[in-house]
């Protein structure tokens, strides 16, 4: 592709596709410290490459952003307590019975944080093959070599990971059903139905809590499930809302200051995903309403 000694051409072929490159792995690993350390990554590797032997400099270096994005995601699955290092947006929060936003800037933070809960909930193959195809239009075939997949196995995934963020953009009588099985997990926490909740939890659902001290990660339905009940004793007043887009709950102690602000992402009527902020600073930042 290039001539022997242009490394100047080389530099400046990947600094035009520097911001592409970042933007797929942020899609990807939601994280953009991450981000920026996979698209250094990926220039060390180019620099260190013959280039003659690329033919789509494009293509290649997805390739290598989509392998080494793939790598970080198997590691925070194997170590869940390391996920991001960088934490989620503030959190957008309105009363569920309150009218819904005017200002289309809030909406559009509601959608773009309701699609990086969603994300976190989804297997890192799942995750790499809805990003590439459905946000950046990677073909099918690029990104079954990148998982080590056949065409069609890649396209299983991304058609499974479309199926779980499109649960998250569901008209009103599906927030009602979504509504219904949050209500059934928090009666259950509260009447201490440890088999209520494991109704309602899928075996594989994902808690993820925005502590002072980080994030803190559990996961399956047994774990979950047994935090709920000792969570619920705590509050003594919640009310249903919205949090950045997906049915939630905040709940208040009893001096009327904000115990927490949990999400819940939903999906064939069980809870794959709850994101739960109990960090007082942050809980501050939010402007919650004062419990009724």
């Amino acid at each position: 592709m290039f001539e022997t000694g242009s490394a100047d051409l080389v530099a400046q072929a990947f600094e035009a596709q520097r911001d592409r490159l970042r933007a797929v792995a942020h899609r990807v690993l939601g994280s953009h410290a991450d981000a920026e350390d996979v698209v250094q990554e990926a220039w060390l590797r180019l620099s260190r490459q013959d280039t003659t032997t690329i033919e789509n400099l494009g293509g290649w270096l997805t390739t290598v952003v989509g392998r080494i994005s793939l790598d970080i995601l198997r590691s925070r699955a194997a170590r869940p307590e390391a996920s991001l290092d960088d934490r989620l947006p503030d959190l957008v929060v309105t009363l569920d019975d309150a009218p819904a936003p005017d200002d289309d800037a809030v909406l559009a933070d509601s959608v773009g944080l309701a699609l990086l809960v969603v994300l976190e909930s989804l297997r890192p193959s799942e995750r790499l093959a809805f990003v590439l195809h459905d946000l950046f239009a990677v073909p099918f075939d690029e990104i079954g070599r990148i998982l080590g997949k056949s065409t069609d196995a890649a396209k299983m995934l991304a058609s499974r990971a479309r199926r779980k963020v499109q649960a998250t953009e569901q008209p009103a009588s599906a927030h009602r059903k979504q509504r219904q099985v949050v209500s059934a997990f928090l009666a259950a926490a509260r009447g201490g139905d440890f088999e209520g909740l494991l109704r309602v939890l899928d075996p594989e659902v994902r808690l993820t809590v925005d502590t002072p001290g980080g994030l803190v990660v559990t996961l399956g339905a047994t774990k979950v499930a047994a935090g709920a009940q000792l969570a619920a004793s705590a509050a003594t007043q919640g009310r249903a809302a919205l949090v950045g887009g997906l049915p939630g709950v905040i709940s208040w102690r009893e001096d009327g200051t904000p115990l927490s602000v949990l999400a819940f992402t939903v999906t064939d009527g069980r809870i794959t995903a709850i994101g739960a902020v109990v960090d007082p600073a942050k809980l501050a930042r939010m402007n919650l309403p004062d419990p009724a």
